[in-house]
């Protein structure tokens, strides 16, 4: 019997780095077979991705069924308060020792939430690998999700060698950090004390030399910081919008603003970025997020005054 299924479709070179990438961000779903088509495998995955695209798969009756989830390191986030399901799942993973389930949405200047510890070890830190790259995390201290992976890639395969970047939301830096890799010089900014407290551990852990950790309000950013940029990254889905003014005064004519927000209907900030001084926009929808809302981001180009 097959079930129809979102998928992602990866070539059969890169099939196996993608599902370890689909596996390590909890976006993988394993209870249906990959399949062949062509020069591509098609993966199925349990929400809808960029890209993505609709496919009949057929059971994977190895697998168990396994509660949905988000996997970070060592921790599971369940989306549902299930402890038998977290058991299950707690079994099934050597490398998990908790699972965690969200008591909060995001919420304050901090972006922090409230976890329960449905099974295993009560904590909330773990230590997460994204493509080579090292991170501690501490999921109750500052937000942080493995399912912008793939759209962290994207930016970085945008920039030209040598570019100047600022993260105005930095977290505990997993864009910031990608995007040293290629840039001259990175300068990574969070309100949240803990975050760049933990931001400091990982540009240690990964020596990028070129990250600068700012404590600092966006709003203060333009009489703080001495230097225009030719990217700003701006990942506060929730407010990010709001500071686009200050992006924009940071940003170098002609240069990109990566600005992401959570919206429910197709080029809902449009109107309100065209009021600004901004040149061309793209919108593209990153992953669903929640029923009738969608992870959204709009690529800006800066145009001056």
């Amino acid at each position: 019997m097959e079930v129809e299924q979102w998928c992602i479709r990866a070539s059969r070179r890169c099939a196996e780095e993608k599902r370890q990438e689909l596996i390590s961000s909890g976006l993988l779903d394993r209870a249906l077979k990959p399949r062949a088509e062509g020069d591509a495998v098609l993966l199925p995955v349990t929400e809808y991705l960029e890209g993505a695209e609709r496919c009949p798969f057929a059971a994977h009756p190895r697998e168990p069924v396994l509660p949905r989830h988000e996997q970070i390191g060592g921790i599971a986030v369940m989306q549902e308060r299930d402890v038998p399901g977290a058991e299950t799942l707690l079994a099934s993973r050597p490398s998990l020792h908790t699972v965690l389930f969200p008591e909060s949405q995001v919420e304050g200047d901090f972006r922090t939430r409230r976890f329960e510890v449905l099974a295993g070890t009560p904590t909330t830190k773990t230590d997460y690998t994204e493509y080579g790259l090292s991170f501690a995390i501490d999921l109750e201290a500052a937000y942080f999700s493995a399912r912008l992976a793939s759209e962290r890639r994207r930016v970085l395969a945008l920039m030209s060698p040598g570019e100047r970047v600022l993260d105005m939301f930095a977290g505990v830096g997993p864009f910031a950090l990608t995007l040293a890799g290629s840039a001259s010089f990175v300068v990574a900014s969070d309100l949240n004390p803990a975050a760049v407290r933990l931001m400091v551990e990982n540009i240690r852990r990964n020596r990028a030399a070129s990250v600068l950790p700012v404590l600092a309000d966006a709003d203060r950013l333009p009489a703080l910081l001495p230097w225009v940029f030719d990217r700003v990254i701006m990942n506060f889905p929730l407010h990010a919008y709001r500071f686009l003014p200050s992006a924009l005064r940071l940003c170098r004519p002609g240069g990109t603003i990566h600005c992401y927000a959570l919206v429910s209907c197709e080029g809902e900030l449009l109107p309100a970025i065209d009021r600004l001084p901004a040149g061309p926009v793209r919108e593209r929808y990153v992953r669903s997020y929640s029923p009738g809302r969608w992870h959204a981001v709009y690529d800006i180009m800066a145009k001056g005054d």
